[in-house]
């Protein structure tokens, strides 16, 4: 097809109305797909948080593994905790906040 703008003779072929009318098919038909792909990916986004939550909860709960027989029940080791806690703090001596030999 020759147009002319009055400046410029444009020669440009355009494909037949049903080759348009396909392409036009085919670009929403992949646009529909994008779309489609782009929900399914932000639903497993949420899915993925929602999982690492869990995961944190049950890590904290101490659910993720099974307890080892040998382990001394928590109550006793934060009771000897707190015991050599207390040793340390009462044989310490009182420290400056600067020490004369530190400069």
């Amino acid at each position: 097809m020759y147009h002319t703008t009055g400046y410029i003779v444009d020669i440009l072929t355009l494909p037949s109305l049903e080759e348009q009318q396909e392409i036009v098919r085919r670009v929403e038909k992949l646009f529909a797909l994008a779309d489609s792909l782009e929900t399914k990916y932000k639903k497993a986004i949420q899915r993925v948080e929602k999982i690492e939550q869990s995961i944190l909860a049950k890590a904290f709960r101490g659910e993720l593994a099974d307890p080892d027989p040998n382990d001394e029940p928590a109550a006793e080791l934060l009771n000897r905790i707190l015991e050599e806690k207390a040793k340390l703090e009462s044989g310490k001596e009182p420290r400056s906040k600067l020490s004369s030999t530190a400069l």
